[in-house]
């Protein structure tokens, strides 16, 4: 099962429906109550990434929050988008793709089924997480204003 696959029948079990729709404006996916709207003309792994992000604006977003220049909104926003990098990612995660050949943003995003948008997110959210490092093993991540490294023993 892909991960859209698998958030549908985890947003199924919690009682939400998702309903893949044209939208006028351009979102890619509304939540409203228990129902989820997802634009139809998007990949499945577009689609995972944004109803993993709607799903957690369903578990952590109180009332209208489509205005984005005010600031508790925004932050409601940047719950939710935690939230679905949660539930997608893990830090290791990003180790088991370096590790197996990945070398730039988009094999890292590509192997790991999300957007590359996603993963910008994903990294961000580590790097509030964990600081600047993350050691695993032998091995040691290390963020930059660009993305991440892995080196060994702290070697790059």
């Amino acid at each position: 099962m892909c991960d859209y696959e698998q958030l549908l029948n985890d947003a199924d079990m919690i009682g939400l429906q998702v309903i893949e729709k044209k939208f006028k404006s351009h979102a890619k996916g509304l939540c409203k109550g228990s129902k989820i709207g997802i634009k139809k003309d998007m990949t499945n792994t577009e689609k995972a990434c944004v109803l993993a992000e709607e799903i957690g604006h369903y578990h952590t977003t109180v009332g209208n929050i489509l205005n984005q220049e005010n600031a508790s909104q925004r932050k409601q926003e940047k719950i939710a988008r935690k939230w679905a990098v949660n539930r997608m990612l893990k830090i290791e995660d990003l180790f088991d793709a370096v590790l197996d050949g990945c070398q730039t943003l988009y094999d890292v995003a590509e192997y790991l089924g999300v957007t590359e948008i996603f993963l910008y997110d994903a990294i961000s959210v580590f790097k509030q997480k964990y600081g600047m490092q993350y050691k695993w093993d032998a091995l040691t991540l290390t963020f930059t204003d660009h993305g991440f490294f892995i080196s060994q023993n702290g070697m790059k």
